[in-house]
């Protein structure tokens, strides 16, 4: 416009070198830092043998690598993308803001102008997505490093329940051969209540309040516990419960951090809804809530419904009661999509936040994306809250039910010891390929024999007895004093050549 004077980009070649140096050695400086930390983190991880942790920051580096290849893609064909023209009328659909007035146009958006349509996305455009695509992939992973965290501290409070087993009192408490009705029983009491027994209506609404309100009492723990060491272990062994669920949440938190490619599809269409026309401030902050209370209250409902089963099958018990593991619990037999949705849900939520940060950095906190009070409200309260009670309450609660599935999870042997089992599966796989039979001959190593069982019944369930100073060899061979411990069962579950069971 006349009158106006136009300022121009300064290029590098009319910069200053020293000017040039003195940012990219601030950005040298910055990555070296972050790789610093990182290595820092890893090496603590690796005293504290927390190899799934590891593995987990092992992805987050190859995330944050992905998102670099993303950028710099972006970066060199900016010019490409903004030399796509589209017809106005199409540029007209799905706005945010509901008008594209605007006087500033670039060399690229104006070659479309002349031609009445409109560049698919002008260059200022890719740059803030760039910007959109780092934010997203930050609070993505923070929201999953504070939620594992929250969880992680709940589950801490359950060291003194655990504790508790292996007191006198306890063991009083749980005597073998005392005689006791169901409901007289504590976790009688907590479940087997009116609306739970004689009506289906009553009981889902009442598991979907108990999730607000002592989610994990201990009794539900030391039942579940019970039960879970009857159906995999020998009754008189003293399994460190609460140490194997933790290290089970820490694998499956390996999944909760990846950003896989369903999740860019999501986030997408996340973007996608933003549009003016959808109303998305009404309803879509609220798909995160929703799904995290229909999640706690499926494992609520599980805990009640396993009360109701052992009570259904005897009203008299003889020593403490038993809850049998089965998959049949979970939907679709399958306890892992309970995780998913988790999953799904910290994403969502999490995307939400990001959004919402970056358009306040962008565009200030009252632009057209933020209009309405209410829809600045809604999305802040309901992020707060959806991180709080997924990490405080949904996966603890996760952790403790998931583990009442048919089959128990790798983590239940310490680092050491799953690395001596995995050496001897691989000796056993040899001798099944070499022999072609399910029964691998016995060697003598030490006075011990190796020999393998391929009957398995999903009712029976391998034995655990270990001696507290076991320990597995470096090199996979059974210690030499393996003759005064008992013995030990361990189930190998292999896709290809099937369940079977060792018995050493």
């Amino acid at each position: 416009m006349a009158g106006e004077t136009t300022v121009e980009e300064r290029s590098i070649e009319v910069t200053p070198t020293w000017a040039v140096a003195t940012v990219c050695l601030m950005l040298i400086s910055v990555s070296v830092l972050i790789e610093h930390l990182l290595h820092l983190l890893a090496k603590y991880f690796n005293k504290k043998k927390k190899s799934s942790l590891i593995q987990t920051l092992h992805k987050i580096k190859s995330d944050l690598m992905m998102l670099g290849f993303m950028s710099l893609i972006l970066t060199v064909s900016e010019k490409r993308i903004s030399n796509i023209c589209i017809p106005k009328s199409m540029a007209e659909t799905f706005l945010p803001c509901g008008t594209m007035d605007s006087d500033d146009y670039s060399e690229e958006e104006l070659k479309c102008v002349e031609q009445g349509k409109v560049s698919l996305l002008s260059r200022k455009g890719v740059n803030q997505l760039q910007y959109l695509i780092f934010v997203l992939a930050f609070f993505h992973s923070l929201s999953c490093v504070l939620t594992f965290s929250l969880g992680m501290a709940k589950m801490r409070s359950w060291e003194s329940w655990e504790a508790e087993t292996r007191t006198l009192e306890y063991q009083f408490t749980n005597d073998p051969r005392r005689f006791r009705f169901t409901h007289q029983t504590s976790f009688g009491k907590r479940h087997l209540r009116f609306w739970s027994e004689h009506s289906r209506l009553l009981r889902w609404p009442a598991c979907f309040l108990r999730q607000f309100y002592a989610s994990v009492s201990r009794t539900d723990y030391l039942t579940l516990r019970r039960g879970f060491i009857t159906a995999h272990f020998a009754k008189e062994s003293h399994f460190n419960f609460q140490r194997y669920i933790n290290r089970a949440l820490e694998k499956d938190f390996g999944m909760v951090a990846g950003m896989s490619w369903w999740i860019w599809i999501i986030s997408v269409l996340f973007i996608f809804f933003n549009a003016q026309g959808f109303y998305n401030y009404l309803w879509l902050p609220f798909i995160p809530l929703v799904m995290l209370l229909v999640v706690g209250t499926k494992l609520e409902g599980i805990i009640t419904q396993m009360c109701l089963d052992s009570h259904g099958k005897s009203q008299v018990v003889i020593g403490p009661l038993l809850v049998r593991p089965s998959d049949h619990y979970f939907w679709f037999n399958w306890p892992k999509l309970l995780l998913h949705v988790i999953h799904l849900v910290l994403l969502q939520n999490s995307f939400q936040l990001a959004f919402f940060a970056w358009t306040w950095y962008k565009f200030g906190l009252r632009s057209c994306f933020h209009e309405k009070t209410e829809d600045i409200i809604i999305k802040i309260v309901l992020g707060v809250v959806v991180h709080m009670l997924c990490g405080y309450v949904t996966l603890p609660l996760y952790a403790l039910v998931t583990q009442m599935g048919s089959s128990m999870k790798n983590a239940v042997f310490p680092e050491s010891v799953a690395h001596g089992l995995k050496r001897w599966r691989g000796r056993a796989r040899k001798n099944l390929r070499t022999n072609d039979y399910y029964s691998a001959r016995p060697s003598s190593v030490d006075d011990a024999s190796v020999s393998l069982d391929a009957s398995l019944s999903l009712d029976a369930s391998p034995s655990f007895s270990l001696h507290p100073s076991y320990s597995v060899d470096r090199e996979g061979d059974p210690p030499s004093d393996l003759k005064d411990t008992k013995f030990v069962a361990v189930e190998i579950d292999d896709g290809q050549v099937g369940k079977q069971h060792q018995k050493i």
